[in-house]
């Protein structure tokens, strides 16, 4: 066995805040754009979906992520009020690093000539807006004005130079420099000023709000000249605007779950809608639209929910493109008996997305009451869950949607599920102080163990149990007639035990704990097949065996993925270092060559295994 290299990257989607509008940002000469989730900065290639590429080297969640016009830099600030000023040269390159605000920086934007930054964002007292030099962080100007956080600042693209900046004071100030000072204010905005944005060549600026309303400034004086129409205009908060590369047209979103293009008049006096892009039929929270970008010829709309629309700007009655990925932790890893290029993953949060080996992004299963899960097993059709809310779910999967759920409330929280994969309606859950052994949506038993359960797994055939503790202890008990009979307790383990698998062929078993140990056992002598398997810093969260269990994988709170070939010793592994930021949580095989890892970072990874 040699090495691993990366072979797809599913990508999370922007982490999206209800009330607030997102920054997403392009480069025109790329077609890649950033957004940001959790501590990660993502750069995305419109037209390679699986190109993703993740900067997480900042401490805190970040916000905005913005290109410097000639395309070589990328700055990226984060709710801590630091601004980082990296490049992506072989791998990344950090030039600069300065703390620019005392609180979360909302938006920031380079000057056309890529030598000063404009950020604003919350802070104490008037500091929440600053320019400073790229290179030195030496402050350029006096930003007053504002009394309430700054949501949005935007850089005139042309000579003079002008800043203007918005927020929550419902406030557009006007700001000429270099060093800059401020110039004029407008308050005709009735709610909170979520975005300002200028046209290409600086001639006019655009602020939309929280009232409903889009106002028309010139650029040079920062005169208010007109306003978008209201004929045809959102009937929710606007949160995002974006100009088209020419300058005639403008993309707007709103909570009113709608997209709009609308064409600017030449003096500025008004703005009138010419297309209503509809971005879903429903009208669920999540599909309110906080975030657009118009770049070259894509047309990018954000729902609160995370989904990425991609309409033709040259074509706006074509269908979009659209795709999604989790927003939280991706906790649990599957792979659909029936077809194993189909992957299933789930996050905290309750979401469940399908993705297909090749292709990527497949869709979300929607179900019933969306309660955050924590277990997740997959036989043929059917999905089993279980979660928060005390109940193990059995899911038929048909075609794209969910049927209908039944589920069985268990009266405790679940730490583990199994299913029995011949008899796939047998199934084992674990809770804190026993077993319950389910058959479809009844339960056959709920058996107190006098000890604290961790996790536990299930015999394909349903005739054995393996049951782990916060003791390190491993009991295996034999299954008659829905009772358990404890057969013998096996004691290696050092800390509590994460999780329990047994292998496909059923001659073996695996099982790993919180003190980053694995152990590979014999199923009939009950004797340790694998040792040493002690190479994670953190407790091991995941494993998964390959499909003809010659291999297994460990994933571990230490950001790597181990892998190791039964029969061979432990040190000639494979180690995937920094899989995935924060920790890796999920691990499954789609063949014996292609290991599946998903983690902290809201992402899922294929890697792809070359033997020696």
């Amino acid at each position: 066995m040699a090495e691993a290299h990366l072979l797809e990257t599913y990508a999370c989607a922007p982490s999206t805040e209800r009330g607030r509008g997102i920054l997403i940002s392009g480069h025109p000469k790329s077609n890649s754009i950033l957004y940001c989730n959790g501590r990660s900065v993502l750069i995305r290639y419109l037209d390679e979906p699986l190109h993703v590429d993740v900067y997480g080297e900042h401490g805190y969640p970040v916000t905005v992520a913005r290109y410097s016009p000639n395309g070589e830099w990328i700055a990226s600030a984060d709710i801590s009020g630091i601004v980082r000023i990296w490049g992506t040269h072989n791998g990344f390159v950090l030039k600069n690093e300065f703390k620019v605000l005392s609180g979360r920086i909302d938006d920031l934007q380079w000057s056309p000539d890529g030598l000063r930054i404009v950020a604003c964002g919350d802070g104490k007292g008037k500091s929440l807006v600053r320019a400073f030099m790229w290179d030195s962080g030496t402050t350029v100007g006096d930003f007053d004005g504002h009394s309430r956080r700054v949501l949005s600042c935007a850089f005139k693209p042309t000579r003079p130079f002008r800043i203007a900046t918005c927020g929550e004071d419902y406030l557009v100030n006007v700001y000429e420099g270099p060093p800059f000072k401020f110039k004029l204010s407008h308050r005709e905005h009735s709610n909170f000023v979520n975005c300002v944005r200028f046209s290409p060549d600086g001639s006019k600026f655009i602020t939309v709000s929280s009232d409903k309303k889009g106002l028309i400034y010139d650029g040079k004086t920062g005169e208010k000249i007109g306003e978008l129409s209201s004929e045809d205009g959102h009937h929710g908060s606007i949160y995002a605007i974006s100009w088209s590369p020419g300058g005639k047209q403008v993309l707007t979103v709103s909570a009113d779950r709608t997209a709009k293009v609308w064409e600017i008049l030449e003096d500025g006096s008004s703005g009138s809608v010419i297309k209503t892009l509809a971005c879903s039929e429903s009208n669920a929270v999540e599909d309110m639209l906080v975030g657009c970008l118009w770049q070259n010829d894509y047309l990018v709309t954000v729902s609160l929910g995370g989904v990425i629309n991609i309409f033709s700007a040259s074509d706006l009655d074509k269908t979009p493109v659209t795709f999604s990925g989790h927003m939280k932790n991706v906790s649990i890893l599957t792979v659909l008996p029936t077809s194993q290029r189909m992957i299933l993953s789930s996050s905290y949060d309750g979401i469940i997305i399908k993705w297909i080996q090749g292709i990527g992004y497949s869709g979300k299963l929607e179900r019933k009451g969306n309660a955050q899960i924590k277990c997740l097993a997959a036989v043929e059709e059917e999905i089993s869950t279980s979660g928060f809310d005390n109940k193990v779910w059995r899911i038929p999967l048909r075609d794209a949607e969910c049927g209908d759920a039944e589920h069985v409330d268990i009266g405790t929280q679940p730490t583990d599920l199994s299913i029995a994969l011949i008899y796939p309606e047998l199934a084992l859950v674990s809770t804190e102080s026993g077993v319950v052994l389910l058959n479809g949506v009844k339960m056959v038993s709920n058996i107190e163990l006098g000890f604290t359960v961790t996790a536990c797994a299930i015999a394909p055939d349903g005739s054995e149990a393996i049951v782990g503790g916060q003791n390190g202890k491993l009991h295996i008990f034999s299954i008659s007639e829905n009772t358990l009979k404890e057969e013998v307790v096996l004691e290696k383990h050092r800390g509590a035990i994460t999780v329990i698998r047994y292998s496909p062929d059923v001659s073996m078993f695996a099982s790993a704990d919180s003190n980053r140990e694995a152990v590979v056992w014999d199923r009939v002598s009950r004797e340790v097949k694998l040792n040493n398997m002690f190479f994670h810093s953190a407790r091991v969260n995941c494993l998964a065996w390959s499909p003809s269990s010659t291999m297994v994988a460990t994933g571990s709170l230490d950001t790597s993925v181990i892998i190791y070939e039964i029969g061979k010793p432990a040190s000639s592994r494979i180690t995937i270092k920094n899989a995935h930021l924060g920790g890796v949580y999920g691990l499954t095989f789609t063949d014996d060559f292609n290991v599946v890892s998903s983690g902290e970072d809201a992402c899922v990874r294929v890697w792809r295994l070359s033997q020696e």
